[in-house]
């Protein structure tokens, strides 16, 4: 069997998707979520999912190991809800995208200094009360997005949708299969359908 290679700029995109979704779920705090759904509709009647194809995180006609790690830890959310796999007639359907923009943070913070230049002449003789200065702080960063879009299959149409967004450092792209984990089950804790409650152990 012959194989296929993705290409480079492929390889690159892979990457940085999976570094970016590593980071979503890093902060002690835990990812921003945000979600939205049609209050009309009764989430209740769905009874099955599939999911979209190409998915938005898939490239160049192939599928990536983010779109991989994402429908593994979907499916687990929602069969944890009753819902089936059913890729021949699905009431929903399921799509993700992802996307890594550069941010810039600016932070001011009062600092103490011991006056220099005129005071100088106090240096190693005597201590006074510390003077107070601000400091500004400019850091460039990474910032994952996640979007998860939740279609009803019949009418075509949207259904509920959860926004997954944290900053992303370069050590969290080896650690990208848990931060996926983590950030779906944050944004599905939001879903109209929760999951059953965990039995107590015996």
């Amino acid at each position: 069997m012959s194989q296929r290679f993705l290409p480079s700029k492929s390889l690159l995109r892979l990457s940085l998707s999976l570094g970016l979704l590593a980071g979503l779920a890093a902060c002690a705090t835990g990812p921003d979520v945000r979600t939205d759904y049609d209050q009309a509709t009764n989430f209740s009647a769905y009874k099955s999912f599939a999911f979209a194809s190409p998915l938005g995180t898939d490239r160049n006609g192939y599928q990536s190991m983010v779109s991989q790690y994402l429908k593994a830890a979907t499916q687990r959310e929602l069969e944890a809800r009753g819902l089936k796999l059913d890729a021949a007639k699905p009431d929903l359907l399921i799509n993700f995208n992802a996307a890594l923009n550069d941010k810039t943070r600016v932070t001011t913070n009062s600092v103490p200094t011991m006056g220099v230049g005129y005071y100088g002449y106090r240096v190693g003789m005597y201590s006074t009360w510390p003077l107070y200065r601000d400091q500004t702080t400019v850091t460039q960063y990474k910032e994952g997005t996640l979007n998860i879009d939740v279609i009803d299959a019949a009418r075509r149409q949207m259904v509920w949708e959860a926004v997954v967004s944290d900053s992303v450092t370069p050590k969290e792209i080896e650690q990208a299969r848990p931060g996926i984990d983590a950030a779906i089950a944050a944004a599905f804790a939001k879903f109209p359908l929760p999951a059953p409650a965990a039995k107590p152990a015996k």
